[in-house]
């Protein structure tokens, strides 16, 4: 592939994400109105004085803990690399064996290994947080037992992914960027549809919402039938969040036959059905709106110019600092952490754009979810409001989150913006316009 038709490609791909991007930004002029009160609201979503100091202060915690874990990924890799410690791993695993695979799942433990040791000091103290502001009841052994579960995922799942790249970086030096992306972009798809089959359980426990509250399930149905989507009661699962955590949440996951969606049983518990319908009708609007295989569409396209930036990132380092990391090409085992720096970079400075999507995602699936359970819910504009109140008061949200910290780290706007928004979003008053229903 010649560099001009690369180029030409990838403009075209960061043209369809610009485009993607503005067409989750189109607004109706309600929609707008709204947006505008809930923007200047401080009314809508509030917390007792006792409340409001333990979030604010909790807020401050997790902005810290999140910048530091961010740089401390970065730094690491950089010590790791700097001192040796990833040569010396990959002499080690050559020196086992001359089976390349093994070499490879060898040196690949030894460095996710050294990663989650640095990494467990920030691990610890962000759990006793959770712990010491009653948002987490997880015990410790089940902590580090989850922590353990997913090191051996990566550990078994990279390992595969390590071999395939490196077999092409052998066959294709100057290209291997391309045919890279092309597994790596099936990976992302056969993960989003294999999560709720595989990943999921092994971390929580489901069972059938119909199981435990029929009644519910019906009421749900009614919000699916409205939306004209498919999602029967063998798709609504109850997870049984409780033996973690005391937050509330409800989610989507999978696509084709994994899509289901989840409810927390805390969420049950605490929340009055129709605030759940709202939720569930909030969920049901990333199916309906098409968000989920959007999300999987960018991240599979995002990929093709991080690769690409990958390749030219890894060779300039090594030109530059290969011989101190002694790591002398990019076939060597040690160029792996070399590229999960770059990559791990490039989606640092990405952050900002990515997450940006993210809330007009999440924006737009409130809207939806607000126009979904009219005619269902007696008072949508009010039972909105509830529901954002009870899910930022168990989380201990901070009302006035950092714009800087939400503009770069946030993935849903923030919790007193969508409580005013929903209290102030009714498009079927007279002279308004819905968004996604005909009136």
């Amino acid at each position: 592939m010649r560099f001009s038709s690369t180029l030409l490609l990838m403009l075209a791909l960061a043209a369809g994400l610009i485009f993607a991007a503005a067409r989750l930004a189109r607004t109706t002029p309600t929609e707008a109105a709204a947006e505008r009160f809930a923007a200047h609201d401080s009314t809508a979503y509030t917390l007792p004085p006792t409340k409001l100091a333990k979030a604010v202060a909790l807020d401050r915690t997790r902005i810290v803990l999140t910048v530091a874990a961010s740089v401390w990924w970065l730094l690491q890799l950089w010590l790791l690399l700097g001192t040796g410690a990833v040569a010396r791993m990959r002499d080690f695993a050559a020196g086992l064996s001359k089976r390349r695979w093994l070499q490879c799942y060898v040196f690949l433990g030894c460095l996710l290994l050294a990663v989650a040791l640095l990494n467990l000091p920030l691990g610890i103290y962000g759990h006793w947080v959770a712990l010491r502001d009653g948002l987490s009841v997880q015990g410790w052994g089940s902590w580090l037992g989850d922590r353990g579960k997913l090191l051996g995922l990566e550990w078994g799942f990279g390992g595969l992914v390590a071999m395939l790249m490196f077999w092409i970086i052998r066959k294709s030096p100057t290209r291997w960027w391309f045919w890279s992306w092309i597994p790596a972009a099936a990976c992302v798809v056969a993960g989003v549809f294999a999560a709720p089959y595989v990943l999921d359980p092994l971390f929580n426990k489901f069972e059938p919402l119909a199981q435990s509250d029929p009644a519910l399930v019906q009421q749900l149905e009614q919000v699916a039938a409205r939306g004209g989507i498919s999602i029967p009661p063998q798709r609504m699962f109850l997870m049984k969040a409780s033996a973690k955590s005391t937050e509330l949440n409800a989610y989507v996951t999978g696509f084709g036959a994994s899509k289901r969606v989840v409810v927390w049983d805390t969420t049950v518990a605490a929340a009055t059905p129709d605030e759940i319908a709202i939720l569930f009708a909030h969920e049901m609007g990333h199916y309906a709106l098409g968000h989920v295989a959007l999300g999987t569409a960018l991240t599979c396209v995002a990929l093709l110019p991080f690769f690409w930036l990958g390749y030219h990132g890894v060779g300039v380092l090594l030109r530059r600092y290969g011989a101190a990391w002694r790591i002398p090409s990019q076939q060597d085992w040690g160029a792996l952490a070399v590229l999960v720096l770059v990559l791990s970079t490039l989606a640092t400075i990405a952050q900002p754009f990515t997450n940006g999507v993210s809330r007009s995602i999440e924006h737009n699936a409130d809207v939806y979810g607000q126009e979904a359970v009219h005619g269902i819910v007696a008072d949508p504009q009010a039972t909105g409001r509830r529901s954002f109140q009870e899910l930022g008061e168990t989380s201990l949200e901070d009302p006035t989150p950092h714009p800087w910290f939400e503009f770069w780290f946030d993935t849903h706007p923030p919790i007193g913006f969508r409580a005013a928004f929903a209290e102030a979003y009714d498009p079927w008053a007279a002279g308004e316009e819905p968004k996604y229903f005909a009136k």
